[in-house]
Formats: C-alpha cells, sequence, structure tokens
C-alpha cells in the first residue's frame, strides 16, 4: 500500500486500512474485546442478587453498599496494578491472568461459605476487571488501524453492554428455573463459562506490535503487521521506531508533569462524569430501584433485561458513528439526554404520580449514556495520550472510573428511598445536575479527536 508521506510518524495501529479487515485483525478484536463482556457481566450480575443476599446475611443499607462496591474496590486496585505488568510482559499475556481471576471469582462465588468469602471472590474478579479496562482498550488501539480504530476499540464498550445484557438475561432465566435459595449461586457462578472460553482463546492472538517494538522485538513485530493486513511493513517498523524514540518512550516516562496537564484533566473528568450521571447505580440496583417503585420480582427482573437490550442496541449505534459523528458531538447530545431522563426521574420519585414513565425514561437515560458516554470513554482516554506514558494515562482514567463507580454505588443504597418518600428523588437530581455541568465541561474544553492519528494527538490537543 502506498503511503502519502511516508516521513510523517505514522504507527501500524495508525496506517491507513487495508480494503478488507484480514481475519488475524478480526480475531484480535473480538477475543480482546471479550474481556468486555466479562467486564460487563461482571458489573451487572450482583443486581438480580440484591435482595436474596440482603435478606441471606441481613445486611443494612451500609453492608449492602460494600457488598456491593467490594468489586469495585478490586477493579481500583486492578486498574492501578495492571500498567507496570502491561508494559513489562505484554497487554496480552498479563490478560490471561486476569481471565484466570475472572475464572476464580466465579468458583468462589458459587461456592462461598460465607458473606467473607463471597465479597473476597468479588475483589478478585474486580481485581480482573480493572486490569482488563486498562489492558483490553490499549491492547485494541495499538492494533488497530486509525480509521478503523474508534469503532475496534468501541468493541470493547459493546462486549461490556453485551455482558449487561447477558447478565440481566441470565438472571431473568435463572429466576425463572426456581432454584431458591441457592437461586444467587447460579447467578454469579454461571460466569466461568465465558471467563473460561476467554481464558482459552487469549493464547490464539498476536501480542500487540507497538508493545513488540518498545521491547526490541523487531521481527515478531513485523510478523504481527504482516497478518494483520500492513502491506509495507518495513516503512511501518521505521514508523514505529521513530514515534517511540521521538516519545522517548519508556516506563520512567513521567505523566504528571506540566505538558499532560491538560491530557490528565481530560481523562480524569470523563471519567468522572461517566459515573456521576449514575450508570452504575442503575446497573449495580436496577431490580432493587424497579422494587421501589412498586414493580414485583419477575417484573423487575425483566424491566432489567429490556434496559439492557437497549443499552446494547444504542452503543451498537455509536460504534457505528463513533468515527464519523465524532467524539465531541456524541459526548454533547448523550449528556443532554441523560441530564433531561435523570430530572423526570427525580421528579417522579419525589411524588406518587406516572410510576409507569419510568421504564421508558430509564430507557431513554440508558440509550443516552450507551450512543454518548458509553461509546466515547475508553476510545478516548486510550488515544489522548503519547505511547511513552500510554499505560499510565489510561491507568489513571480507569482508576478515576472505578474509584467514582464505588463511591455511588457504596453511597446509592444509603440514600435510596422508595417513591414518594421524603428524598427520594435526591439522588437522580444530583446526577442530573452532574449531566449539566458536563454540558459546559464538555463544550468549552473537550477537543475533537476522530481521525487523528496517535502520534499527532499531542498537537491536536
Amino acid at each position: 500500500m502506498n503511503v502519502s508521506n511516508p516521513s510523517s510518524p505514522l504507527s501500524a495501529s495508525d496506517e491507513i486500512p487495508p480494503a478488507k479487515i484480514t481475519a488475524a485483525l478480526l480475531g484480535a478484536t473480538l477475543v480482546g474485546a471479550l474481556g468486555g463482556l466479562l467486564f460487563g457481566f461482571d458489573t451487572a450480575v450482583i443486581s438480580g442478587c440484591q435482595d436474596q443476599l440482603k435478606a441471606l446475611f441481613q445486611l443494612t443499607a451500609n453492608e449492602q453498599g460494600f457488598m456491593t462496591a467490594s468489586a469495585l474496590i478490586g477493579a481500583a486496585v486492578g486498574s492501578l496494578a495492571a500498567a507496570k505488568p502491561g508494559d513489562l510482559y505484554g497487554r496480552r499475556d498479563c490478560l490471561k491472568i486476569a481471565a484466570a481471576f475472572y475464572l476464580l471469582c466465579a468458583i468462589g462465588c458459587a461456592f462461598a461459605s460465607g458473606l467473607w468469602m463471597l465479597v473476597s471472590a468479588r475483589i478478585l474478579g474486580g481485581i480482573a476487571v480493572g486490569a482488563t479496562s486498562v489492558l483490553g482498550p490499549m491492547y485494541l488501539a495499538e492494533i488497530a488501524p486509525a480509521a478503523w480504530r474508534g469503532r475496534l476499540v468501541a468493541c470493547f464498550q459493546v462486549n461490556i453492554v453485551l455482558g449487561v445484557l447477558v447478565a440481566y438475561l441470565s438472571n431473568y432465566l435463572i429466576g425463572l428455573m426456581e432454584f431458591g435459595a441457592v437461586e444467587w449461586r447460579w447467578k454469579l457462578g454461571v460466569q466461568a463459562l465465558p471467563a473460561f472460553a476467554f481464558l482459552i482463546l487469549l493464547f490464539f492472538i498476536p501480542r500487540s506490535p507497538r508493545w513488540l517494538m518498545m521491547k526490541g522485538k523487531a521481527a515478531e513485530a513485523a510478523d504481527v503487521l504482516r497478518k494483520i493486513g500492513v502491506h509495507d511493513v518495513t516503512v511501518q517498523l521505521s514508523s514505529i521506531r521513530d514515534s517511540l524514540n521521538r516519545d522517548s518512550v519508556g516506563t520512567s516516562a513521567p505523566l504528571f508533569v506540566k505538558a499532560h496537564f491538560r491530557i490528565i484533566f481530560l481523562a480524569v473528568a470523563i471519567a468522572m462524569f461517566n459515573q456521576l450521571g449514575g450508570i452504575n447505580a442503575l446497573w449495580y440496583y436496577a431490580d432493587t430501584i424497579f422494587a421501589m417503585a412498586g414493580f414485583n420480582k419477575d417484573s423487575s427482573a425483566l424491566q432489567s433485561v429490556m434496559l439492557g437490550g437497549a443499552n446494547f442496541i444504542a452503543t451498537l449505534v455509536g460504534m457505528a458513528i463513533i468515527d464519523k459523528a465524532g467524539r465531541k458531538p456524541l459526548l454533547m447530545w448523550g449528556t443532554i439526554g441523560c441530564g433531561i431522563a435523570l430530572a423526570l426521574v427525580a421528579w417522579i420519585f419525589n411524588g406518587t404520580e406516572h410510576r409507569d414513565w419510568l421504564v421508558w425514561l430509564f430507557g431513554g437515560f440508558v440509550v443516552c449514556h450507551a450512543f454518548g458516554q458509553g461509546a466515547v470513554i475508553w476510545v478516548f482516554i486510550s488515544e489522548i495520550f503519547p505511547t511513552s506514558v500510554r499505560s499510565k494515562g489510561q491507568t489513571l482514567g480507569s482508576f478515576t472510573h472505578w474509584f467514582m463507580a464505588m463511591l455511588v454505588s457504596w453511597t446509592f443504597p444509603l440514600v435510596a428511598r422508595d417513591v414518594g418518600q421524603p428524598g427520594a428523588g435526591l439522588p437522580f437530581a444530583f446526577f442530573a445536575a452532574m449531566m449539566l455541568l458536563q454540558i459546559f465541561v464538555v463544550g468549552f474544553m473537550f477537543p475533537e479527536t476522530k481521525q487523528v492519528a496517535l502520534e499527532d494527538m499531542e498537537k491536536k490537543i
């Protein structure tokens, strides 16, 4: 393939895409994104177990919040711990360890003999989620061509929401089987199946060519480039080498320096607002929220499945248009829609009328979040940092995301009230206010990054 400007520091991942995506590139994308399915499943599956676990262990609101947040405590730790091993041993090989942790989490939950064994297993799974949230998008961003990067990295987000949908559907179907007191064990233990598949498939995908060049493994990098469809491998190897030299790549490159201030702000801001909109409060407590609004158990579970389906479809739309519409417009319009829906939910919870609107309003909230913040966050964070600090920047964004998710999921049961009770709409009013603030932050401070080569991103920002 001809390159119009060979001296331009494009990386392999930023090459003009071949006429057709190769089988190796497609396979690597699908397997890498499969980690997102486990990410989403682990996030949502606890929703269908909340009431049973609360009754079984006689949990207070604070204890329920801690039990739910335990996975997110692990996720925060995993997101912090993943970058250095990812740089030393490779994104792919560290994902193998994460897959093993997912498997151990599922087995531990299924056979938990008490609350603390359950919490420990959930923390272990959370570590895997946090590591996956760092390493999955990083791997996909580094192996994908620039024109396809947004869509291929967004496959990670699609699999997250597919995992959410599968978790809700699994909870609903297992609930119909009437397993009684052990129902929650089946709901949490079934995760072992996709975890085992993920672990096995990771042995059949290539390492990132950019990471291989960081480690001086040019021959292996060249082989990977051929497999993913690069025509002029020599030129691309030279481009990668030049870009790594220019960025002074290495694990010692500092992140917290003045030159990176704006990039750090952007990553932290998008990660914080992603959670301050309340999306994980809905995912973790969906059945409970609908029960607070007066719906019965089976109806609540089915409505959760409907929300998961809406989330999945909207994310597909976001993935399809992210490289055409751009990151910033999706963020803006998605945030506006989330704010309106949340404000109306707060109004309904403060009163006693129009409860039948809640399904539609939560559906609208989920759709707006999915094609907006949901589709953009991991793409945006994975592409805005220079190569020399990309893993550290991805870690910072992911840790911020999980830390805020932990706070929201832990505190939500403390402030949640049934419809019509004093202060019932307060948490949703807070979420709506945060979306209003995000509109101004994104509108005035966020750049557009679509179709920008990774090596040109720093100059763009």
